[in-house]
């Protein structure tokens, strides 16, 4: 690693640089442990750059029993990387070399989490005990509670000091450097801010880009309110993305925000509805759209287990709930919340179903209150909002239906390089690897497998130095002078503020492009995006403190995502790929969701042959968006003959892509 500065015509000071043979942008779990693996790996240049190490989805979210997904490793349930890789493929959409890669390295990823100290449960024999997740028919799954990637984080962070990895923190990235290649581009560093608004640039030969997930794109979010995400950045570059459409959305609180699944609907809360400002008006809403106060609090239990919102779980199952509380919130500005200290009106413990009456009797959950059930369930979910803040023992909790995870991102191979970007490496959530249905945890497990891909395939291909200097000068010079004059912009424009342009982007977002997706309603939204985005561009917004500026900057790579994934949906509708995943497209004539329901609640059906395709957006050089559809890679057969395999592997073969 070495320091020198930057003279640019035009600025009064040289800019600061900081040559690395390989950056690591963002400090959740997989950032940190593709920094750990690229060191074991032989590869000393590394720098973390991170807005700071205890911001971030990873290190700040959970859910009732957060998920971690690997290779089955207890008892007699048989189990194999190809058997694994062939759920992850079923799920619709998804490469199958990279469910191949997923499933194979799990293991190992997952021992290292061990190795490192992350407590997951076993029995006194070594036995890994696991439990089935949704859309997974084996018993994978398994966790440490509703903070296991906050422990995953801490095990990495003590990893990464012991190894005295360097970190430098409050620094936010605003452009990705990247220099043509040939026919296609490469990665050569980053331009970033500190938190003065103090410009710094980074040149390197790889840049792992892992800065999670959208969480700044949506008004309802789960994601915590530290991490906004920047996968418009690779975006802006011009990296190709793939599956964009495919997010998970569900119910979760508002003040603090947090996922309410599991025992958190299976105590059979009461959902209240009150008027805007959150007193007036109190009442029971959904009891009106079932047969019976029973089948209500059954379809109430059934959220717990099918948390996320469902396309195939709205007709007859429990994704009604979703919508319901959609009606009252956005369509009627109304705040819905659930109260445990009561039971819903007519509550019978027989009316419930036999499933339902079942799990909460060998639970010894026959009690008076969803209150006293939760104690006795699970009373560590009533401590962690006591935690922070929120006494659900004395007041109810404000709910909606929230922005979760996405998965899709950036596009690349089984390697985790970009496919279109070389020497760039998404992992994480802001790799699109996903399809349209994922095992519950799976995410925590692909993050952890991209930071051994990458770390492998750069320690193998990419160990040289190939940076030409005149070229990354060239690209800082660009990236820093666009920035200089936008932000010049912001101080002298007298209107708006990044404020007002983030919450403008994140109501679009929320009401056109999250679960609930309606053609008209899009194309306006696509066309609104654009508009902003022009604005932006063109005018800039006021702001007057080094924090307005880091803030407007982080909205241009925002309001351009917003603007991509808008689009990325409007041609998803316009293919007709119909409801799928937890998106619902409506069409009045289509199917009815619910008989009690108008016709606007209809629904245009899943075509069952886009699981067999992925969705690719690029951001072309002329500011235009083009979408396309791609065969879906199949699950590749590999030579399990052991004499040619290990000679593949001595001489690189395994390498080529």
């Amino acid at each position: 690693m070495t320091e020198q500065t930057l003279t640019i015509d035009g600025l009064k000071q040289s800019v600061p640089v900081t040559k690395v043979h390989t950056l690591v942008i963002g400090s959740g779990a997989a950032g940190l442990n593709a920094a750990i693996q690229l060191r074991k790996n032989g590869v000393e240049d590394v720098l973390i750059l991170s807005e700071g190490l205890q911001k971030g989805t990873s290190i700040n979210t959970g859910s009732d029993k957060q998920t971690y997904y690997k290779l089955a490793m207890c008892g007699s349930d048989a189990d194999a990387p190809r058997t694994m890789a062939e759920t992850y493929f079923a799920g619709g959409s998804m490469h199958g070399d990279l469910a191949l890669v997923e499933a194979s390295v799990s293991a190992r990823a997952f021992m290292n989490l061990v190795n490192l100290g992350v407590p997951f449960p076993r029995d006194a024999y070594g036995q890994f005990v696991g439990y089935k997740t949704d859309h997974d028919p084996r018993q994978r799954a398994t966790s440490i509670g509703p903070y296991t990637s906050r422990e995953m984080c801490r095990a990495l962070i003590r990893e990464v000091t012991r190894l005295g990895m360097t970190v430098r923190e409050n620094r936010v990235v605003t452009s990705l450097l990247t220099v043509e290649d040939g026919a296609t581009k490469r990665a050569v560093g980053a331009l970033a801010l500190d938190d003065k608004a103090g410009l710094e640039i980074y040149a390197a030969e790889n840049v792992v880009f892992a800065v999670g997930g959208p969480g700044g794109l949506y008004k309802t979010s789960v994601y915590p309110d530290v991490h906004t995400g920047a996968v418009g950045l690779a975006l802006q570059a011009g990296a190709c993305a793939q599956s964009l459409p495919e997010s998970q959305y569900g119910l979760a609180s508002t003040k603090f925000r947090w996922n309410v699944s599991g025992t958190y609907m299976q105590v059979v809360p009461r959902f209240i509805s009150t008027a805007a400002d959150g007193r007036g008006d109190e009442r029971e809403f959904m009891g009106e759209y079932f047969d019976s106060i029973g089948a209500m609090n059954s379809m109430v239990f059934l959220k717990g287990y099918q948390w996320p919102f469902d396309s195939r779980k709205i007709v007859g199952g429990s994704s009604i709930v979703d919508i319901l509380v959609y009606i009252e919130t956005v369509l009627k500005g109304r705040r819905v919340f659930l109260d445990f200290r009561a039971n819903p009106a007519g509550f019978d413990f027989k009316a419930l179903s036999p499933e339902a009456l079942q799990y909460l009797t060998n639970s010894k959950a026959l009690l008076e209150t969803p209150i006293a059930r939760l104690q006795k369930m699970n009373p560590g979910a009533i401590e962690l909002y006591r935690d922070h803040g929120i006494d659900i023992t004395t007041e109810p909790l404000e709910i909606a239906v929230c922005a979760q995870h996405n998965n899709g991102g950036v596009a690349a191979n089984h390697w985790w390089e970009s496919l279109n970007i070389k020497h760039l490496f998404p992992v994480g959530e802001v790799n699109g690897s996903h399809g349209v249905y994922r095992p519950g945890g799976s995410a925590l497990n692909s993050g952890q497998v991209a930071g051994f891909r990458a770390a492998e395939f750069i320690a193998a291909r990419y160990q040289d130095a190939t940076l030409d200097e005149a070229a990354w000068r060239k690209a800082a010079t660009a990236a820093v002078k666009q920035t200089v004059a936008w932000m010049g912009l912001c101080r002298k424009a007298k209107a708006g503020s990044w404020q007002a342009d983030r919450a403008e982007l994140q109501a679009r977002m929320s009401r056109a492009g999250a679960h609930i997706r309606a053609a008209a309603d899009n194309k306006k939204a696509v066309t609104e995006a654009r508009a902003q985005w022009e604005r932006l561009e063109q005018q800039g917004c006021h702001a007057e403190t080094a924090t307005d500026l880091v803030e407007a900057l982080r909205n241009r790579q925002l309001c351009l995502a917003h603007r991509l994934y808008l689009e990325a949906v409007q041609f998803a509708i316009a293919s007709g790929v119909g409801s799928r995943g937890s998106a619902m497209v409506v069409d009045p004539a289509g199917q009815r969701a619910h008989p009690k329901l108008g016709p606007e609640w209809s629904l245009t059906p899943e075509d069952a042959s886009f699981k067999d395709k992925v969705q690719e957006t690029v951001l072309q050089a002329d500011g235009s968006v083009a979408n396309r559809w791609v065969p879906r890679r199949p699950l590749p057969e590999s030579d399990m003959w052991f004499e040619t395999a290990w000679a593949a592997f001595r001489n690189g073969e395994i390498y080529k892509t």
